[in-house]
């Protein structure tokens, strides 16, 4: 019988018969490998482990866990999550061109922008939840890219009917999971080919580290990112890796209380005169609403809203305190972010006002703290 999630988070499949415990000592915490190299045995012989840029015990171990987690066949991990994106898209040759999402992160436009079209990759930018993806394919069209929940304008899209189309087209539909979590949602059992996650935010959970991963169920894509990983040299170090390792042993009832925190949170600013929109797919009248509750097993911890005055919000901004005024996501603390300013100033401002994204407008990334604490802060701001 397959472990549940939550068991899933703290123990591998592979590891019911003990045989991997055995083989470190018994030890409960998974051991960090800090070694840049190892002995081999003999010529033409190997411990299955060469160089730490290539492989590490440490990384394999995490690597193992997130494909598990994601329901992939690999899953590599990577010094960032933007190092993650950077090396998905030397998949790509020039003149190849992608359909992305048009709200996404301002780093991915940002790299897409400024590295990837240098390259000769092409990209078209749509909303991805409403517009006609198939009358943007061309032949030359290779993928499509999505967020799912968009950062930071929560804009859903159905990730299994995007994949008929990718697939009818044979093209490559990947998901950044990000807001998610496989906690919450695993889109590679919806049809997704490739899965990436800034493992920062809430896989790693305590904003002590960096990390980026890239899961796949294709066997091909598998082989072509182990060679780019060991070729970039991208990895992810050994104790980062063990942050993560030990984020992930919480990430379930993490998961579960910054989402009840943030329903409670949405609901309440809901009320207030100041507010003049709230954006959570967990709200009823969210038109993504439906979406989620098929395709995802809730609903996140990251709230956007806009505020009646700029003036206003940047009062928040400076009069918070138990609630940090700080970039990032995903993490046990409550984060406000200004994304005119931090996550996505280098996005034109053209793109960010037809996303949605005005200098009224900002992101909530709900923590695990008393939900009424943070609802006092944010009165004490707005009132």
């Amino acid at each position: 019988m397959p472990l549940s999630i939550e068991t899933n988070c703290l123990h591998l499949e592979n590891e019911k018969d003990g045989d991997s415990v055995c083989s470190h000592y018994s030890s409960i915490s998974f051991p960090i490998y800090q070694t840049a190299t190892y002995a081999h045995p003999g010529v033409g012989r190997s411990t299955g482990f060469d160089y730490s840029r290539l492989q590490n015990p440490t990384r394999e171990q995490l690597e193992m866990l997130i494909c598990e987690l994601e329901h992939g066949t690999d899953a590599v991990a990577l010094s960032t999550g933007m190092a993650a994106i950077a090396l998905l898209m030397e998949l790509f040759k020039p003149g190849d061109h992608l359909i992305v999402d048009s709200d996404l992160y301002g780093g991915t436009i940002r790299l897409f922008d400024n590295v990837s079209l240098k390259n000769g990759i092409k990209f078209t930018r749509a909303n991805c939840a409403e517009d006609n993806l198939e009358a943007l394919i061309t032949p030359e069209t290779r993928a499509i890219y999505i967020e799912t929940p968009t950062n930071p304008m929560m804009n859903v899209t159905d990730i299994a009917e995007v994949s008929k189309i990718a697939k009818r087209h044979k093209l490559l539909l990947i998901v950044d999971n990000t807001f998610m979590s496989p906690y919450f949602q695993t889109p590679l059992d919806l049809g997704a080919d490739v899965v990436v996650h800034s493992g920062t935010k809430f896989l790693a959970g305590h904003n002590d580290t960096l990390a980026g991963f890239i899961v796949t169920n294709r066997p091909e894509l598998q082989e072509k990112l182990r060679f780019l990983i060991k070729t970039t040299g991208s990895g992810l170090a050994p104790f980062d890796s063990w942050l993560v390792l030990r984020g992930i042993k919480t990430l379930a009832i993490r998961m579960e209380k910054a989402q009840s925190n943030a329903a409670k949170i949405a609901r309440w600013l809901k009320t207030q005169k100041s507010v003049v929109r709230v954006i959570y797919p967990g709200l009823e009248e969210h038109p993504g609403y439906k979406i989620m509750k098929k395709q995802a097993r809730g609903f996140g911890s990251m709230v956007t809203f806009q505020l009646d005055t700029t003036e206003k919000a940047l009062s928040v901004l400076e009069r918070v305190r138990l609630i940090k005024y700080a970039e990032s996501l995903g993490g046990v603390e409550t984060l406000i972010t200004y994304p005119t300013t931090q996550t996505h100033a280098d996005v034109p401002e053209e793109l960010r006002l037809k996303n949605g994204i005005t200098p009224q407008t900002l992101r909530l990334s709900v923590g695990i703290e008393n939900a009424d604490d943070l609802i006092a802060d944010l009165e004490q701001v707005l009132n």
